[in-house]
């Protein structure tokens, strides 16, 4: 007598009329000891509540963001937190060469808006733009290549400089070449920006200072070369001054 079977589309036949073997599943990756036991060192445990809408981490005794009583900071852990939500098909962690185009895009417009409004002799405007363009490239998430985040926030940040130096705001301008050094150091507009600023603060020996500082990054910039140049003209007619002033006190007097 013969048998005759009948699969449903998509259905395996099996010659196999026994129970059915339960699959192996796939065996967890040990831990390295040493790897863990650093891990183990260093984990301090953080009670921690959540804000009303459950989107951001708090301390658990004050529901602060950062608490200071409590030794916590969540800040970049929420925005960690916010960034992948907002972002839902990344990997994760993203690679490092994932770079937000759109952004890129954003902080570019932005700044050359404001370059277009300095060039036409509109600082203030400028300023707004440039501080805007700043404010656009600090957004950059912490898995990209902080290179990025870097010359975009320097140029914006130096070109800031260069309006309120432009506006006669010299504190600001060199408050903002600092921030430009701190960023980039071996680049020399932040020197050249530096040394402007205290230029027009009157501080010239140490605008020359900046820019000797800006010629050990950059040796054959001839924007520091030539402001060099220009700043030791200014110092040399300034002690031929006090050199005359001084030469004027000790004449004496015709009676």
């Amino acid at each position: 007598m013969s048998h005759s079977h009948t699969h449903a589309p998509g259905e395996e036949h099996s010659h196999s009329h026994g129970p059915q073997q339960p699959q192996p599943q796939p065996q967890m990756p040990q831990p390295d000891p040493a790897m863990q036991a650093l891990i183990d060192q260093d984990y301090i445990p953080s009670p921690l509540t959540l804000s009303a809408d459950n989107a951001n981490a708090l301390c658990s005794a004050h529901k602060l963001e950062k608490c200071d009583d409590c030794n916590v900071d969540f800040i970049n852990v929420n925005r960690l937190s916010r960034l992948l939500v907002a972002n839902p098909n990344l990997l994760c962690p993203p690679p490092s060469n994932i770079v937000s185009q759109k952004l890129t895009q954003m902080v570019v417009s932005t700044k050359d808006e404001g370059n277009v409004l300095f060039k036409a002799g509109n600082a203030l405007q400028a300023v707004a733009k440039y501080t805007t363009a700043a404010s656009l490239a600090v957004q950059r998430p912490p898995w990209e290549d902080n290179r990025f985040m870097r010359e975009e926030l320097s140029t914006a940040i130096s070109n800031r400089s260069a309006a309120y130096f432009d506006l006669h705001d010299y504190i600001s301008a060199l408050a903002d070449a600092e921030t430009v050094i701190s960023i980039r150091r071996n680049w020399s507009k932040g020197h050249f920006r530096k040394a402007k600023a205290l230029l027009g603060l009157g501080r010239y020996r140490e605008a020359a200072d900046a820019v000797r500082l800006g010629l050990d990054f950059e040796p054959t910039s001839n924007e520091l070369l030539s402001f060099l140049a220009d700043i030791e003209r200014v110092e040399k007619r300034m002690d031929e001054k006090k050199l005359e002033a001084r030469q004027a006190k000790t004449e004496p007097v015709s009676s």
